[in-house]
């Protein structure tokens, strides 16, 4: 009966081992498993980073556009400027001689809205004269002026039957 034992604690024993390698076997896979689906999703999700960026990308249009000399001057920039005492003194000075320059000019001292109207003619840019749009329907064709129908444009129709 000795014998039996022995076979059955051994057959128990290597069942253990069985078990157990087979759960140290599920357990690496599972581990490797997670770490190729978090690299996955790491991968997927900048896949779709760049095709929104693709997406949103105009680079290509930049060859239609004008040259950029001929593109429309870019709005200033109305931020206040800090200026050190010593340069605005010099700003100051500066603008108190071209203002008693434009005082002593004799076109100003005769009519000085017409002085100033010459001034800005000549120094600012030709702003030309925009054309109302015509309104145009959702398919892109333009719109026709409200015609009469023919039954009001025909005379007064009686009622009576």
């Amino acid at each position: 009966m000795g014998k039996m034992k022995e076979k059955a604690e051994s057959k128990s024993n290597h069942k253990l081992d069985k078990k157990l390698q087979f759960y140290s076997k599920v357990k690496d896979a599972v581990a490797c498993l997670s770490a190729q689906k978090s690299i996955t999703k790491k991968n997927s999700k900048q896949q779709r980073r760049q095709k929104k960026l693709k997406a949103y990308d105009l680079s290509a249009l930049s060859e239609l556009l004008p040259d950029p000399e001929l593109k429309a001057p870019r709005k200033p920039d109305l931020r206040p400027v800090k200026v050190k005492p010593t340069s605005r003194q010099k700003i100051l000075l500066r603008e108190v001689q071209q203002f008693s320059a434009v005082l002593n000019n004799p076109l100003f001292q005769l009519d000085p809205k017409s002085a100033i109207h010459q001034h800005l003619r000549s120094t600012l840019p030709i702003v030309e004269e925009q054309q109302p749009k015509k309104k145009v329907n959702k398919n892109g064709s333009k719109k026709k002026k409200n015609k009469k129908s023919k039954a009001s444009s025909s005379g007064v129709m009686s009622m009576e039957m």
